[in-house]
Parts: C-alpha cells; sequence; structure tokens
C-alpha cells in the first residue's frame, strides 16, 4: 500500500482571518493529500493555534469533500466517555464517515488541572472512555460498568455513520499504550518515529498480541516534521526532521520510503512554518515530493 501523506493544520492561523486555516485544508485537498491533522491543547503550547480539534474538523469538514479528518491526537481523559463518544459520532456523520479518531492519554499537568482531572488516572480514564465509546457506538441500548463511567439502556444522540464507529488511533510507545492499541485501536499514532522506530513497534505489537491477526490488522501512523527548503521555520521541530538538516525532495522521500518500508501506511506532516507558507509548503511536496514516493 503507497504511504497516505497528510497535513497538520497546527501553524498559527491569523485570528482575523479564521477562514485561511479552511482554504489551506481544501488547498490540501486539491493537492491530493490523504488528510489533515488537528491536536489537542487547551493551553496556548507555543507551537501554533491550539484550537479544539473536533470543532476545527466539523468546519474542514463542510469545507471539504474527500479528506480524511484526524485527531492528532485528542486527550481521551479530557472528555467525559459520553461526551466523547457523541461528539466523534457527530462528527463522522456530517463528515460522511472521513473522521479518524486520534486518541493519547495526555501529558500536560496545568491542563489536567485545570480540567479537574488527576493526571495520575489518564491512563485508566483513556481506558475506561474508550471502552464505553466502543460500547456506545455498536449497541443500542448500551450498558457499560467502568471506573469512571457507568451506562444503563443508553441510547446514545446520534449512532455513527460508520460501522462500529470511527476508526481510532490510540498514540504512545510504552506496553500500555501499545496493549491499548491493540484492544482498542484500529492503528497505532506515533510522534516523529523513524523507521528503526516503526519496526521495533510493529515487533512489539506482534509480541502483545494474543494472535498475530489482532497486530497485522493496525494501520501504523505518525506525524513526521518537516521545512521544505527555502522556507523559513517559525519554531524549531520538537523532533528529527524529514530529509535531514537541510532537506532536498530526494532525502525527504527517502525517509519516507523507509517508513513505508518499516510499515508505515500513513504520514502527517507537522509544518513548523509561519501559516502564510502552508501552501507554498504543501505545494513544494506534492509537486518534488510525492511523485518519487512509490
Amino acid at each position: 500500500m503507497p504511504l497516505r501523506l497528510g497535513v497538520s493544520l497546527q501553524p498559527r492561523w491569523r485570528l482575523d482571518d479564521g477562514a485561511s486555516v479552511l482554504r489551506a485544508a481544501r488547498h490540501a485537498e486539491e493537492l491530493g493529500f490523504d488528510h489533515v491533522a488537528v491536536g489537542n491543547r487547551l493551553l496556548d503550547s507555543g507551537f501554533g493555534l491550539d484550537t479544539d480539534p473536533l470543532v476545527l474538523l466539523s468546519a474542514v469538514a463542510g469545507a471539504t469533500t474527500r479528506l480524511r479528518l484526524l485527531t492528532s491526537v485528542l486527550v481521551a481523559p479530557y472528555y467525559p466517555a459520553l461526551v466523547l463518544a457523541n461528539q466523534a459520532a457527530t462528527l463522522d456523520v456530517v463528515s460522511g464517515g472521513r473522521l479518524i479518531l486520534g486518541v493519547g492519554t495526555g501529558w500536560n499537568p496545568d491542563e489536567f488541572t485545570a480540567v479537574g482531572v488527576p493526571a495520575r488516572e489518564r491512563g485508566a480514564r483513556t481506558d475506561d472512555h474508550l471502552a464505553a465509546a466502543k460500547a456506545l457506538w455498536t449497541r443500542r441500548p448500551a450498558d457499560f460498568d467502568g471506573p469512571f463511567t457507568t451506562l444503563h439502556g443508553a441510547h446514545l444522540g446520534v449512532p455513527p455513520v460508520t460501522a462500529g464507529g470511527p476508526p481510532v488511533w490510540v498514540g504512545g510507545h510504552s506496553d500500555a499504550a501499545l496493549r491499548r492499541v491493540l484492544r482498542f485501536g484500529d492503528g497505532w499514532y506515533g510522534t516523529g518515529a523513524d523507521a528503526a522506530e516503526v519496526s521495533d513497534v510493529r515487533c512489539r505489537l506482534h509480541d502483545l498480541a494474543d494472535d498475530t491477526e489482532n497486530a497485522d490488522r493496525l494501520t501504523l501512523a505518525s506525524a513526521a516534521f518537516l521545512t521544505p527548503p527555502g522556507i523559513p521555520a517559525v519554531v524549531p521541530p520538537p523532533g528529527r526532521p524529514l530529509g535531514g538538516a537541510v532537506p532536498t525532495a530526494v532525502s525527504v522521500a527517502d525517509d519516507l520510503g523507509q517508513l513505508a518500508e518499516a510499515g508505515l501506511t500513513a504520514c502527517t506532516l507537522w509544518l513548523p512554518v509561519a501559516s502564510e507558507h502552508v501552501g507554498k509548503a504543501m505545494e513544494w511536496v506534492a509537486a518534488e515530493v510525492a511523485p518519487l514516493l512509490t
């Protein structure tokens, strides 16, 4: 399967022109990208415009027709399970089944304090919320009894259009995270992973799985950092850049090819550039890099 490329909508878009991010998403669709992605930060991260992912992707859904919509990643413990399930199902419906729910446990202690969720419970809450959401997406009525969520004969406000609910990509690198992938996920989602890490995750998933088929069914995907040549970065990439410190189309395509050979099937390009340069950056990828991928 060819590597599917997406683009993060993380740059700090001008607040006096909020539609610019929607124009960028439409441009990504026109250029042939597979998906756009939005992260989940509640407080200013310093790395871009920290919008709510489900709200922004709902607007993107209305502005596009084909692009898949990825939360990269949504912090599951921030959302009560019923709210998470209903919001994700709503976006799944209004987008015509284009949502990919990337989820993680989160890490930011200030945000956990602000939302009133103990950070020490983030793993247990993520498991609880994903299990409850799966129950709500697949059963009407749904019964669920977990440590943080209890449902009795619950009918979700809107059932998802995607059978079984939107695909879930689970982020994380620990054994606990990979067990969560196997239990609740349709895929694994990494951050800045290189080919060696993708190969390692693939092997560990097989080792942790009850059977090979459970691991083989999973999508392997990751965000990667890219500053195209001639376009200045406005923030330092938080990991190794694709193509090295001085990337060329050939070096970027080579890195992406190695990721694909390791088993990665989808890659989200995180572009640490100013919003006014995002279009040019996407055009460079589409014109110079994508044709080199086989």
